[in-house]
């Protein structure tokens, strides 16, 4: 029996069976539920497309702007640092201050900040706007999320939640060819433009189907944000990037490279320290001593950084080395898009019967599978049979880790502890991206140099190669990481 049946049900009719829930979740059913669901899924779907709508204009955005690698490299990675850096804390904020009125300020923000990237006239400019969508982007989404689960209850959750999850699974492939479909029509300015409107349209639509809660025990939650411990691991994951970038520059052993890794070192410690004094700490660490936890949040961070990078680097590879116009490029990598979601679809099949050791060890081993032709090939070889193949596969096998990862986090611990496991994977899965593409960035500074010199292709080798080495080394660490045992159903799917 389908929600359905339920869903047009006039609200007295059910308020009394309700009641005891209402002090818990209010309201027990809103009557515009279902819009407030369509809005919000709107408002989620431009945060996931602006991860890869960049990626394919970045070529074009280099030689407009005059980017060099390492700016090149911070408009992909200052957008996902800030929105996996701050999630947590913007959760806290939806808590403290109310779903809806976060859910607002999130997306007037995301909306102005995607104007001002369009409108960016240097590198500073557009890594600014970026900057300012990823913590708009921090904001919104945890508080959609929570909307969504206190909105819907019993089995028209369920059904709301399986649309929140599908928004994850075509973002990406839509991203792609949206991307390509704009740069090379009015522009790259339009991958931001095209989300001002919408943003303006859902301002004015969402408060009038957005239920407005005030919350319970606002000033407790307020002096429980943690804020410092928000800014110090954001610090500290964008002093590591930078000292992996700067490394294609000067070197590992350079005192611009060395010094802020070894900043990221002390920062992160003393986000640790923070996190053990504070009463209310944004990340409660002793979860990393779950391996469940453990397991999920590494896996969801090599797969996030891998798939991140195929769309940075393939990117800069068509259009530099093969010539394809921006929109060739999005048709490209359409397939890829579509065999991530087959894999997690398949890969929510299988974790049941199979495990999740299995099903990680079996996905990371056929992404590594996927990448190891691109380590050997030229990287000027027809693209459409080596190139797009090759990730295509590699995409299949990380389809499957990203439901595995979530799957062990939250399936494999107690039930009263999903909702810290869950905060804790959606930090690293939009943190993986930004260290994956730095770190493929600077692999591949030779083929992403913008100096004089023609750049050349070995770059893209060696960043193939890191990554198929990657994904090889997560497959056999997979084994030993990941306990034995089956998952018990999960609650729902992660933010993001």
């Amino acid at each position: 029996m389908t929600p359905s049946s339920h869903a047009h049900a006039p609200d007295h009719a059910r308020a009394p069976d309700h009641a005891h829930t209402a002090a818990l979740s209010p309201p027990p059913t809103h009557p515009r539920r279902w819009t407030a669901l369509a809005l919000i899924c709107v408002a989620q779907f431009m945060l996931i497309l602006d991860v890869t709508v960049v990626n394919v204009a970045l070529p074009r955005m280099a030689a407009d702007l005059g980017l060099a690698r390492t700016s090149l490299t911070w408009v992909v990675t200052a957008y996902t640092l800030c929105f996996g850096g701050l999630m947590l804390l913007g959760g806290r904020l939806a808590d403290a201050l109310g779903a809806r009125r976060t859910l607002l300020a999130g997306l007037a923000l995301f909306t102005a900040a995607s104007l001002v990237s369009g409108l960016a006239t240097s590198g500073p400019m557009l890594i600014g706007g970026r900057i300012a969508q990823g913590v708009g982007a921090a904001l919104l989404s945890p508080a959609a999320l929570s909307l969504v689960t206190t909105s819907f209850h019993g089995a028209e959750r369920a059904k709301a939640l399986g649309v929140w999850a599908a928004i994850g699974g075509t973002g990406s492939a839509v991203g792609v060819l949206l991307g390509g479909a704009l740069t090379d029509g009015p522009g790259w300015p339009w991958v931001f433009y095209v989300n001002v409107p919408v943003g303006l349209a859902l301002l004015a639509a969402l408060p009038a189907v957005v239920p407005s809660v005030v919350p319970t025990r606002a000033p407790q939650a307020a002096r429980g944000l943690d804020a410092p411990g928000a800014l110090l691991v954001t610090a500290a994951t964008g002093s590591l990037i930078y000292g992996l970038v700067q490394a294609g520059e000067t070197g590992w052993t350079s005192a611009s490279a060395l010094l802020p890794l070894l900043g990221s070192l002390l920062l992160y410690g003393t986000f640790a320290a923070v996190e053990r004094a504070s009463r209310a700490p944004l990340m409660d660490l002793r979860m990393f001593t779950r391996r469940p936890v453990l397991a999920g949040s590494f896996l969801m961070l090599v797969a996030t950084g891998l798939l991140i990078s195929f769309f940075f680097l393939g990117s800069v590879q068509l259009q530099h080395l093969s010539g394809f116009s921006a929109l060739r490029t999005g048709l490209v990598f359409l397939p890829v898009a579509v065999t991530t979601a087959v894999g997690a679809h398949l890969g929510s099949r299988l974790v049941g019967s199979l495990g999740p050791r299995a099903c990680a060890t079996g996905g990371m081993a056929i992404a590594a599978l996927g990448c190891l032709p691109l380590a050997l090939v030229t990287p000027g070889s027809n693209p459409w049979t080596t190139l797009m193949p090759a990730l295509s596969v590699a995409s299949l096998g990380l389809g499957a880790v990203f439901v595995t990862a979530t799957t062990t986090a939250l399936g494999l611990i107690d039930p009263h502890e999903a909702g810290l496991a869950s905060g804790i994977v959606n930090t690293f899965h939009e943190v993986g991206g930004s260290i994956g593409v730095a770190l493929v960035s600077t692999a591949a500074a030779t083929s992403l140099s913008t100096g004089p010199h023609p750049p050349t292709a070995t770059g893209f080798t060696a960043a193939f190669t890191l990554c198929a080495a990657t994904a090889a080394t997560a497959a056999l660490t997979a084994p030993a990481l990941i306990p034995r045992g089956k998952p018990r159903p999960t609650a729902g799917p992660h933010a993001h």
